[in-house]
Formats: structure tokens, C-alpha cells, sequence
């Protein structure tokens, strides 16, 4: 109880800062968020019930500084867009729900950010990482919280060719996420001098990655890229120690997250290099919030993923509270939009334009196992990039917003 009191006044201190016009006279309806994710598959771990668990968190802190109450509600899209469209239908046109967050599969993302357009509601994507959220696909209902695509491929390519390792070859899911990665990847690739030597694809929650590592091995990359997330990208990456590439080859998990790491131990894990925006272990916020959770969550820590969602549901309420009421999504969007972000997972930050959230992305070398001193101690960070680097450049995203946006 203590703990709750001391985090609904840090929220006070923040709400209280900002105008509360209308705010006496809203509804007292709640405001209803969805967590929309995978709950059951090869994201599950990195996403999942952990993501359910950072939106309550927001929820209740908001809820002990304001008094308003907020209803969390989840389900499982299967990874199937279809099945992610008819459940965000049903909760925006039966159930009441304002929006919906962490929405991971960038093709669950999509579908699920045009809805949200259409029915005039707010679409958090923590976990969907596909660039066409802030470019071609941009919504005025919808951000990008966590990463993306571009974050992701061009911290490492930066970091890798900056020491000498320039030729690379690509293990790339196939679908809409992975493509992406490869594409970001690539470009940045090119820009500074390197070259992709092959790729394959698979099809996603692989089981056997032997034929598509001996490819990479004989390719004479000096670089293999895991191009796919969740239990692919740590199927693959064990499998790639199992047939030696790890002794000659740097391999490199694109969308590797902590949970991987935690799953295929530091034996096995130690000396891959990943790009994250958030870890539990970076400074005293990070290590406050990812206690919290981690009190919920049988002492796991979160992934950035999770963190995300936590974040964006925080600055989305944030928002609701500025304006007095959450009834217009492209309205709470705008606000969110104007209002600066600063949440316990990624500190202070801003929102553009096309959606895209903004702040430092790291590169993190795994530990090996005799450098980790306690549990879920994992990582070592190699270098930081500012969140105006980190990021695709507005003017390079195609958002169609844009244009608007300036006329007004």
C-alpha cells in the first residue's frame, strides 16, 4: 500500500502540472484500454500476459492520482490479422474500449491502426515494429511507442561497420515485420559501405534453422543477421552456436530482446549483439518501474516491449487527463502529440508528427556468464544513440499526414 501511495503522488506531481479543463464535468464512465497481443505463440514471452501487466500498472497509478477509473481488458490475435481486426471491432463497437495497445505482428498493427482511424480511436503500438506505422500507413490515431524497424537494423549496421564487419548475411522471417528489418537494415548497410552477401526466409515460429545457418556459414559473411523476433530469433541464435558460426561469424539478433537471452542462457547467448530502447538495468527509473512489474511477474524483468506499453498508456492517460475526455482518439492523439512524454521506462522524450516517438535506442553486448552478478543481469552496453538519430527522418517516411499537418 505504501508503494501505491508513493506512485500516485509522483503521478500527482505530474497531473497536477497540467490543465484540467472539462475535467470535473467528464463521465464517469471508465476509460477502457485494450491489450491486444499474442498471448499464446512466439511472442508471448516478450509480449503477452508481461504487457497486460504494464498497462494494469499504468492504470492504477493513474487511477490513485486522479480518481478516474481505468478497466483494462486483453485478448489473443493469434498473430492472425483478421482475427485482431474482428476483436478490435467488437471492443470499439460493443465494448466500449477507447484503445488499444501493444498490438505486436506489425501486420495485426496495421489492420488494427486503420480501424482505429475509422471508428475514431487511439491504436498504442508498443510492439508492432514495422516503419509504414510513421510512413506510407501513418494514422492521425495512432503511435509508435517503442521501435521500429529502422531503430532496430540501423544502430547495429552503424556499430558493426563502424568496426570493419561489413559483410552480412540475412535470416529473415517472412512476413511483414521481418521484410522490414532486413529492407532498414540493408539501406543502412549500403550507406556505409557494406554489402549483403545472401539471405533466406522462413516461415515464422520455425522449429529448424540448420538449413538456412549452413547457408550463412558457407556465404562468407562476416556478419549473420537474425531478421525475426521472438522464440525464431532464439531458436536460431542457439542453433547458430550448436553449429559452430558463433567461433568465426558475428551473429546479431535484429529484434533480440532480454527474454531471449533469459531463455537461452548466458552460455549459449554470450557475445550476441542486440538493439533496445529500454533495460530494466539503465538507471534508477528503469530499475523502479521493472521492480513493480516484476512483483507481479515472478521476479522476471520486462522487455522493451512491455516497458512500451507501460509508457504509452501512461502518456496516453496523460493526455485524457489534459483534455477532460477520450471520446475523439485523433483528438487525444493530437494532444498526446503536443504534451512532452516522461515516463519511469524511457524517461523524457517527445512525439512527432507521423506518430513516431522519440528517444535513445542502445546497442548492448550479452554478458558473458561470468560477468552477470545477479539474476537478469545480462547485458553490457556498448553505445547509446540519440533519439534524433536513433529514428527514420520524418521527411524520409512518406507519412501523408505531413502535408496537412503543415497547412494547419
Amino acid at each position: 500500500m505504501a508503494g501505491v501511495t508513493r506512485r500516485a503522488l509522483a503521478g500527482l506531481a505530474v497531473l497536477g502540472a497540467l490543465p484540467r479543463r472539462g475535467w470535473a464535468q467528464a463521465s464517469t464512465d471508465p476509460i477502457r484500454i485494450g491489450v491486444l497481443n499474442d498471448q499464446s505463440g512466439v511472442f508471448s514471452d516478450s509480449t503477452g500476459e508481461g504487457s497486460v501487466i504494464a498497462a494494469r500498472l499504468a492504470a492504477e497509478e493513474f487511477g490513485a492520482a486522479t480518481g478516474r477509473r481505468v478497466e483494462i481488458v486483453a485478448a489473443d490475435h493469434q498473430n492472425k490479422p483478421d482475427l485482431g481486426s474482428i476483436i478490435a471491432r467488437e471492443w470499439f463497437d460493443r465494448d466500449g474500449v477507447h484503445a488499444i495497445a501493444d498490438l505486436g505482428n506489425s501486420a495485426v498493427a496495421l489492420a488494427v491502426s486503420t480501424l482505429a482511424r475509422e471508428k475514431d480511436k487511439v491504436c498504442l503500438v508498443s510492439a508492432g515494429g514495422t516503419t509504414a506505422l510513421t510512413g506510407a500507413q501513418c494514422s492521425p490515431n495512432t503511435i509508435q511507442w517503442t521501435y521500429d524497424t529502422y531503430g532496430q537494423s540501423t544502430s547495429l549496421a552503424e556499430s558493426l561497420a563502424n568496426a570493419g564487419k561489413k559483410r552480412w548475411f540475412f535470416i529473415t522471417a517472412d512476413y511483414t515485420f521481418g521484410h522490414s528489418l532486413q529492407e532498414e537494415a540493408t539501406r543502412a548497410l549500403t550507406r556505409l559501405g557494406g554489402v549483403v552477401v545472401g539471405s533466406v526466409r522462413h516461415p515464422i515460429n520455425s522449429n529448424d534453422f540448420s538449413s538456412y545457418l549452413l547457408h550463412a556459414q558457407a556465404s562468407g559473411a562476416e556478419v549473420v543477421a537474425l531478421a525475426n523476433g521472438g522464440e525464431d530469433t532464439g531458436r536460431a541464435a542457439k542453433q547458430a552456436r550448436e553449429f559452430g558460426l558463433t567461433d568465426t561469424q558475428t551473429i546479431v539478433g535484429l529484434a533480440m530482446l532480454i527474454t531471449d537471452a533469459n531463455a537461452l542462457g548466458l552460455e549459449t547467448a554470450q557475445g550476441l549483439l542486440v538493439t533496445e530502447t529500454f533495460y530494466w538495468d539503465l538507471n534508477d527509473r528503469t530499475r523502479a518501474f521493472s521492480q513493480r512489474w516484476s512483483d507481479r511477474n515472478r521476479g522476471r524483468k520486462p522487455t522493451m516491449m512491455q516497458a512500451g506499453t507501460y509508457g504509452a498508456v501512461v502518456h496516453y492517460l496523460r493526455a485524457i487527463h489534459a483534455l477532460g475526455k477520450a471520446d475523439s482518439g485523433a483528438e487525444v492523439v493530437r494532444r498526446m502529440k503536443e504534451l512532452p512524454t516522461d515516463d519511469d521506462a524511457f524517461g523524457a522524450g517527445t512525439i512527432r508528427a507521423d506518430g513516431r516517438k522519440i528517444h535513445e535506442n542502445y546497442v548492448f553486448r550479452v554478458k558473458r556468464p561470468a560477468d552477470s552478478r545477479r539474476p537478469w543481469d545480462y547485458y553490457d552496453l556498448v553505445s547509446t544513440v540519440p533519439g534524433d538519430a536513433a529514428f527514420r527522418p520524418m521527411a524520409e517516411g512518406g507519412c501523408p499526414l505531413l502535408g496537412s499537418m503543415t497547412a494547419r
